[in-house]
């Protein structure tokens, strides 16, 4: 396949940042096309780790252009930051390797201001956003009033939009809030000094990732959070705001979906949610706690710790028939090493009633209680496999049953952080 979409395929945090570094090795250009910095990819290469929020992971691979779509939004203030730390550590020392989409939204002091004043408003019934201002800023833009990177080029263009949105949004913190408004004229000449930086980043990107691919180029589409956390078909309201399935990818990068070869799904070899929300499998007891602290299961984007439980296959199911998976990427089977026995969720009950597929309403999923079914576990480090038979037997059991109740092949297996532990069993690009 000459292009491919790489998503996740649970809650988010699957491990995207190093399949994508993984698979930049055979691309040409990487695409990021939804998300802000709500997002954060984990990778380890040559021991040396990397956290992104904007920038694709595809970054660290020489001669690879990366682009940042229209269907994200960005803090400037993060961005440039991620840029001018790469710079520092010997990597992106050619600006033409990034593209930044002209028509991606801002995100402004505002956005993140109303984000956290909402969370904390709602106390103990909070979505458990990341503070980022990525939900206001996607509203601004269904509202229609939201501001883009084209309208930073354009000093009068932009102050007239910031007058205007700051009108109503310092109204509101004034207000309701009972917050202090925020200054126009700070914010105007902050964003417009970072507009001289970001210019020379700011393309027709739609237009020019249609090119790549008429050209032959193989492209790579890197997803941010999972499957079950989009906007239209995740466990709303414990949601993003934005589409994080496959039809996103296409929306937020321009690109038609005939032009797309496949699509990727990353799942853990367990589950893991950051936040509130219903969480079926979720382990409280020493289990759990002995996958969080084994897995490093703390968000790479603010620290918190993160839920954790065993391995749900509707839920993946339900990735696959939203996104038409080619493959899934298997991540962290690692940590299951040692571990005597393993479950599988298999399906739901609810109120005694079976449920084999993610019940669509809230309160049905929040009342499920999981049906299992038992794996033998492995004591044996996997690691050092870099073939699928290097692999204890009961740990290729394991895969092949989340093959089976998925109905996908696992085309990958990661067993460790750094680029190295993984086991390839079949390229996307080569398929």
């Amino acid at each position: 396949m000459k292009s491919i979409i790489v998503l996740g395929a649970q809650w988010g945090d699957e491990g995207k940042g190093k399949i994508v570094d993984i698979y930049s090795e055979f691309a040409d250009t990487i695409v990021r096309p939804t998300g802000g910095n709500n997002a954060g990819h984990t990778l380890v290469v040559k021991g040396e780790k990397f956290v992104f929020h904007l920038i694709p992971s595809g970054i660290l691979h020489p001669g690879k252009k990366c682009v940042i779509g229209n269907g994200t939004v960005i803090d400037p203030k993060v961005l440039l930051s991620e840029i001018d730390k790469l710079k520092e550590r010997g990597y992106l020392q050619d600006d033409s390797q990034l593209r930044l989409g002209l028509l991606a939204h801002i995100i402004l002091p505002c956005h993140v201001l109303l984000d956290r004043a909402r969370e904390e408003r709602l106390g103990l019934k909070k979505i458990g956003t990341t503070a980022r201002g990525i939900g206001p800023c996607y509203e601004d833009k269904a509202a229609r009033v939201g501001i883009r990177g084209i309208d930073l080029l354009q000093p009068e263009v932009f102050s007239a939009k910031l007058a205007a949105n700051l009108e109503f949004k310092n109204f509101l913190f004034k207000n309701y809030f009972g917050l202090e408004p925020l200054s126009f004229e700070a914010i105007r000449d902050e964003y417009l000094g970072y507009a001289d930086r970001l210019k020379p980043y700011l393309i027709d990107t739609s237009l020019f990732v249609n090119d790549e691919i008429s050209r032959g180029a193989k492209l790579l589409f890197e997803g941010a959070q999972g499957s079950l956390l989009d906007i239209d078909h995740g466990t709303y309201p414990f949601v993003t705001s934005s589409n994080t399935t496959a039809g996103g990818a296409c929306t937020g990068s321009g690109v038609a979906p005939t032009r797309i070869g496949g699509t990727v799904g990353v799942s853990k070899a367990y589950a893991t949610r950051v936040g509130g929300g219903p969480f079926p499998t979720e382990l409280l007891d020493v289990d759990g706690d002995l996958i969080r602290e084994k897995g490093h299961e703390y968000g790479a984007t603010t620290g918190r710790p993160r839920r954790c439980g065993w391995f749900d296959a509707p839920v993946v199911r339900y990735a696959n028939r939203i996104n038409a998976l080619a493959s899934i990427a298997l991540t962290k089977l690692d940590v299951l090493s040692g571990m005597p026995r393993l479950k599988v969720c298999v399906g739901y009950e609810v109120n005694g009633v079976r449920f084999d597929e993610v019940p669509l309403a809230l309160a049905d999923l929040e009342a499920a209680t999981p049906v299992y079914e038992t794996a033998e576990g492995w004591a044996e480090d996997v690691s050092s496999a870099r073939e699928f038979g290097d692999l204890p037997k009961a740990a290729q059991k394991y895969v092949r049953m989340i093959e089976e109740l998925c109905g996908v092949e696992v085309s990958l297996v990661s067993v460790g952080p750094d680029r190295k532990e993984t086991i390839i069993r079949k390229n996307p690009f080569r398929a």
